[in-house]
């Protein structure tokens, strides 16, 4: 075993992280497909993760979701990634926030909604709308799940379509993404991992984001399942623009523009070492990548040519965990045993 598996799964064994599925590129190459773990369903059963378990990708919707979308409608000049969202829904109060702000969460606007009870009945939708700006756009980043909610239905105003059915139409069926999608009720439970317990049972089946949840389990935020081959196929096109055709490379490239304190346009991009990112600091300068609250990321080195998939269910043992710098000391480790 390389180093960086027998960390990933000693943290398994000694029940540090419930279950984990995790992959490794390298020039094209996959080094390494490994699924180690477990987790609880609500039958008391102990399920046993493999490589083809999905998982609750959480915040990864954003850039495997609603980036692609925008980028997509910003190409076939249906939207201008400058353009601000006021144009699009009309009832949305700040006229100044711009659909890049959001991208690159340098909107000003408020990082979440109040904490309430996931089954507490609640207007998502409404609180947005009345949501006030923290701070003026471009003044600094805040991360927000609340932009990309919005940007979700921007899509949805400008294609006449809810946000799942154009992202299955448009991107994942052309990019051969089969098993990643919305709302995954044809799924047998036991092939998706159970996420966190909640009011004495585990979620599971369904979208563990409360947001999400409220807006019916489809929304810009969070809301996406898919398993490692997918999400692998996803990162491989945004590593090789070429491989693919749904985007032209061109396109794919404006994530990099402008960076502000290390994000782009959806992803998290490095530019500055100082600040760091969620995959450390050791990756080449240009890396770029995103995480997800319930365990889950993927990074890309370009100069290396590497492409790192890790799938957790973390949140299965609760929120307070350290995944933060175990993701960075596992990404430490790939680095160190494949960059030349």
């Amino acid at each position: 075993m390389k180093n960086y598996e027998r960390y990933l799964e000693g943290l398994v064994t000694k029940d540090e992280i419930p279950a984990a599925v995790y992959l490794v590129q390298h020039h094209q190459q996959q080094k390494t497909l490994r699924s180690a773990g477990s987790f609880l369903n609500n039958k008391g059963e102990r399920i046993p993760v493999t490589i083809d378990t999905y998982f609750d990708l959480a915040s990864l919707t954003k850039i495997m979701c609603t980036l692609p979308s925008i980028l997509f409608l910003h190409e076939r000049k249906e939207l201008h990634i400058d353009d601000t969202v006021n144009k699009y829904i009309p009832e949305f109060p700040q006229k100044q926030i711009s659909i890049r702000h959001f991208l690159q969460h340098t909107s000003g606007v408020s990082a979440d909604l109040s904490v309430k009870n996931r089954y507490q009945q609640r207007d998502v939708w409404k609180e947005i709308l009345n949501c006030t700006a923290a701070y003026p756009p471009e003044t600094q980043v805040l991360y927000s799940d609340i932009g990309m909610i919005v940007l979700g239905k921007v899509i949805e105003a400008i294609t006449n379509q809810r946000l799942d059915a154009f992202a299955d139409k448009e991107l994942y069926h052309p990019w051969g993404m089969k098993d990643t999608g919305f709302l995954p009720e044809k799924i047998e439970k036991n092939k998706i991992a159970a996420t966190e317990k909640v009011c004495g049972k585990y979620v599971h089946g369904e979208v563990h984001d409360e947001k999400a949840y409220h807006l019916g389990g489809v929304g810009g935020s969070a809301g996406l399942f898919s398993n490692i081959s997918d999400v692998a196929v996803y990162a491989d096109y945004w590593l090789y623009p070429e491989k693919q055709s749904v985007l032209r490379p061109e396109t794919m490239a404006l994530i990099k523009e402008n960076v502000i304190q290390n994000r782009g346009l959806g992803f998290e991009v490095l530019c500055d070492k100082t600040i760091g990112t969620t995959c450390g600091s050791a990756w080449s300068l240009g890396s770029f990548g995103h995480t997800g609250f319930t365990g889950t990321s993927f990074w890309i080195d370009p100069k290396e040519e590497i492409v790192t998939v890790l799938l957790t269910n973390m949140v299965h043992y609760g929120r307070q965990h350290r995944l933060s710098e175990i993701r960075k000391k596992f990404h430490t480790m790939v680095y160190e045993t494949l960059a030349t």
